[in-house]
């Protein structure tokens, strides 16, 4: 039980938090005035998600997770999960971005608004989010953030740098988590760009990195990779079966988070092909007749939801 209730602390980011939830209510109750009650209603169920969202990053950072992480592979890897799995993926349903953008003094929110859509300073910005948001490119985002902080000479950095490891690895899991998420989960403003049939091929590229990942942890490794976790005082879990134990962890939520989100994305594809044959066909790109996202000829129109905005009336 003191694993659970001791260790926990007080980090600037409780803080951080607070003004959040109380910044988006502002935003909320200013859209309610001016919009339908069941608008109004909707954007409150989905706020449960982003509150849940923020209390997911405040166990990730202020929980006993973050105190055991520092001596314990395995924990640390649940740590890394909630931060790029579980908190952006309710985050994004939660979809904050309008009634944070609402909750801005009127002057202010109306020049921040202007700025961002036309304004030449932000313009290097504008481009780099718009390359970050396109489908393909926000899934090998990902991946490679995921891979990379698992390398022993950046996992190590990170370990003893504190700036490294809560600005840089925690800071790129999270922003790669939201950018991976925004491309399955509808999160107005932001428009799902890619067809179920890429979205399913993605889903199942991810899975495999993971699974990949977490063999090269514990099964086809003969002793453990991180020497930052091998000489700690009062740690008798040895760090091999510290690592193996996390790779386990790695495998089962890759599953985990992965079969629910794929299943609604066959179903969807199923809806619009038919039967669940025409939907593998899609993802595999097989059949001259109904080409997925890997058998399109270049010239060929891609399906879109829409595009990367829309308003939220």
């Amino acid at each position: 039980m003191s694993y659970v209730i001791e260790h926990w602390s007080l980090d600037p980011f409780l803080i951080v938090a607070i003004v959040l939830a109380a910044w988006h209510e502002a935003g909320l109750a200013r859209l309610a005035r001016r919009s339908r009650p069941e608008r109004t209603r909707q954007r409150r169920r989905r706020s449960l998600w982003f509150y849940g969202g923020l209390a997911v990053l405040l166990i990730a950072v202020l929980s006993p997770i973050d105190y055991w992480a520092d001596d314990y592979f395995f924990v640390h890897m649940i740590q890394h999960l909630l931060l790029m799995f579980a908190a952006p993926m309710m985050i994004v349903a939660g979809a904050p971005w309008q009634p944070l953008l609402d909750g801005l003094p009127r002057r202010l929110g109306r020049r921040v608004t202007h700025g961002v859509l036309a304004g030449p300073w932000w313009r290097p910005l504008r481009m780099a989010g718009a390359a970050a948001l396109r489908p393909w490119v926000a899934v090998v985002i990902f991946n490679v953030v995921m891979l990379a902080w698992h390398l022993p000479v950046l996992f190590d950095l990170a370990e003893r740098n504190q700036a490294v490891h809560i600005w840089l690895m925690h800071g790129s899991f999270f922003g790669a988590g939201v950018l991976f998420w925004l491309q399955f989960i509808g999160s107005p403003p932001f428009r799902i760009r890619m067809p179920p049939a890429a979205q399913a091929a993605a889903l199942l590229l991810t899975n495999v990195v993971m699974w990949i990942l977490a063999m090269a942890l514990g099964i086809l490794s003969s002793g453990s990779w991180y020497p930052v976790y091998s000489h700690l005082r009062g740690v008798t879990l040895p760090p091999f079966a510290d690592q193996q134990i996390g790779a386990g962890i790695l495998w089962v939520c890759g599953d985990f988070w992965a079969v629910p989100v794929m299943i609604g994305v066959i179903r969807r594809l199923i809806d619009t092909g038919g039967d669940l044959s025409s939907a593998a066909d899609r993802i595999f790109g097989r059949g001259s007749g109904r080409a997925g996202w890997a058998g399109r000829r270049s010239g060929d129109p891609v399906p879109q939801s829409g595009s990367d905005y829309q308003a939220d009336p």
